[in-house]
């Protein structure tokens, strides 16, 4: 699998939340970035587990993502960041990016893995990011596909 364009699309799928009215645009990003615009998304760190299958058929990999909302108003960020880490509705991030697994029989990811589930929330707390202070939630992410090219 090709871990760089897998993080790339799955910060694409994370835009496809649709945040309430006079709630900026979600940003997101393939990586973590050196500043942020809030609300913001990016793949953070990974973990694989090569040989999943025996002669490298299946890899899986675990994504942390981040979701961070700016504090300016505690309680509206709050409720932000709960809707975005919501099992469903157009807000969930958990949505929005199950969505880019594909019809049944497709590829996940546009055809780079074979299919990828949000497992959890965890983290939901204070995050400090270039010198500011936010409030988000780290999201865990299995993508699973072949093991070779």
């Amino acid at each position: 699998m090709d871990i760089f364009a897998i993080r790339q699309a799955l910060a694409d799928a994370a835009r496809a939340v649709v945040l309430p009215a006079g709630v900026a645009k979600l940003t997101s990003t393939a990586h973590v970035p050196d500043a942020v615009s809030a609300p913001h998304f990016f793949v953070a760190e990974y973990e694989i587990e090569f040989d999943k299958a025996m002669r490298r058929a299946l890899d899986q990999i675990q994504f942390t993502a981040r979701i961070l909302v700016g504090r300016a108003d505690e309680l509206s960020a709050q409720r932000l960041l709960d809707s975005m880490l919501s099992g469903s509705g157009p807000t969930s991030l958990k949505t929005a990016i199950e969505v880019a697994r594909g019809a049944p029989g497709e590829y996940a990811l546009g055809g780079l893995a074979h299919d990828l589930h949000v497992l959890r929330v965890q983290g939901n707390r204070l995050y400090e990011h270039a010198g500011t202070q936010y409030i988000g939630a780290e999201i865990v992410i299995k993508v699973i596909g072949e093991g070779s090219p």
